[in-house]
């Protein structure tokens, strides 16, 4: 590859939105913090409510995880990432330069390290569904600015709905084939999944390990008609609060921005404990009608609560400018948190898997956290991107961007 011409190149860092990178640190502490359970167990025991195996401090944490975090800060990376694609897009039409071919090798540059994160780290990647669903995000590139929200909300909704019909058809099932039926046998399907995720990651060797996260990725993708226009529909979003310009101009949205902090989150705070209080864990290979609806109900929660955190770190964005750094460099500290985590928990690595109290799992990550933001200063003295995002930009633009100051 050649040095990238003075025609197309990476964004200067004095052109950066800054707002943007802020929020990417603060999400990135959030699905740190989801993530965790589910980087030091089994994968399929977490993000599935509010764990009974935990007692005492263990469990309050774990339901303040749930409630406060799961959900909401993936919900704001995603809708970063729509902020993201409509600014590229923006400056493409001003430097009128193709943009589709170029939105094309991103998204599979993307592709390519949300593989290389899935099979060789850890299955819990959420990468390599962004680059899937940014193809049908670049069929909306010309869609009226003015009907986004209504978009995104729509297409979020589908998720939900989905849930419910899900629910529904399980529970029909179940009616026709009773316990010993269908539902019987996903239940079971699900404890095996669960034993031999912690085989293979709590005590096998690294082929092993492999080969159980190619499996866990393939259920991963089958479950994107759910996940997915949850990511799409965020998406959606973010291409309208980077159009309309309440990212790049938040004094002039305060009306929006202040109804998202008194009226959005304290709603979406009061669905997501409904649904905790009336479904608080949903057990690996069961799924029913009423859990169906809570978590439907959680699903609009995170969406409310999302952004009403957005709109809190808007208005506290001078105080969070530490974390600026951390969003210009997320994709490569997204992925430092997992080599760290499965170095530290795995077999193959320290082996301290399911060793570790819930309750102290969020002190470590916060610490991780603060590491990684003191490492995203020092790396940034130096150096324009961080490493894997000068990888991404090298395959995007078809030429080595340059890397030091």
């Amino acid at each position: 590859m050649k040095p990238v011409s003075p025609t197309l190149q990476p964004v200067a860092a004095g052109d950066r939105i800054e707002v943007i990178d802020i929020l990417r640190g603060v999400a990135l502490l959030g699905i740190l913090l989801m993530n965790m359970e589910a980087l030091s167990g089994p994968l399929d025991l977490a993000f599935t409510g509010i764990d009974p195996h935990w007692h005492g401090l263990d469990y309050w944490v774990d339901a303040a995880v749930y409630v406060l975090v799961q959900g909401k800060f993936f919900t704001l990376f995603s809708l970063l990432f729509g902020a993201g694609f409509a600014i590229m897009a923006q400056r493409a039409e001003a430097a009128r330069r193709d943009f589709t071919t170029f939105y094309l090798r991103r998204s599979g540059g993307l592709l390519l390290i949300g593989l290389c994160h899935a099979l060789l780290v850890w299955s819990g990647d959420i990468l390599v569904i962004y680059a899937l669903v940014s193809l049908p995000l670049l069929a909306t590139r010309e869609a009226p600015q003015r009907w986004l929200p209504a978009m995104g909300v729509a297409t979020y909704l589908c998720a939900a709905a989905m849930m419910l019909l899900l629910g529904a058809m399980l529970g029909l099932v179940g009616q026709v084939e009773g316990d010993g039926g269908a539902l019987g046998s996903a239940m079971a399907q699900g404890q095996q999944t669960v034993e031999l995720q912690r085989q293979a990651y709590g005590h096998g060797s690294f082929g092993q390990a492999v080969a159980q996260r190619a499996s866990d990725l393939g259920t991963a993708l089958s479950g994107a008609l759910i996940i997915g226009p949850e990511v799409l529909g965020m998406f959606l979003l973010g291409s309208w609060f980077a159009r309309s310009g309440a990212l790049a101009d938040p004094a002039r949205f305060e009306r929006l921005y202040r109804w998202l902090r008194r009226g959005a989150l304290p709603v979406g705070l009061l669905l997501m404990l409904i649904s905790a209080s009336w479904v608080p864990y949903l057990a690996p290979g069961t799924f029913t009608p009423t859990t169906g609806a809570a978590y439907a109900l959680s699903s609009v929660a995170s969406l409310l609560m999302c952004l009403g955190y957005l709109a809190w770190i808007v208005r506290w964005r001078d105080r969070l400018r530490v974390l600026a750094p951390m969003g210009r460099m997320a994709l490569t500290q997204y992925i430092l948190q997992s080599l760290v985590c499965t170095w530290l928990f795995y077999g193959y690595g320290l082996g301290a898997f399911e060793t570790m109290p819930r309750a102290w799992q969020v002190p470590f990550a916060v610490a991780l956290f603060a590491l990684q933001v003191l490492l995203s200063h020092a790396w940034l003295r130096h150096f324009r991107f961080g490493p894997l995002e000068w990888i991404w930009r090298a395959m995007t633009y078809g030429r080595w961007p340059a890397l030091r100051r």
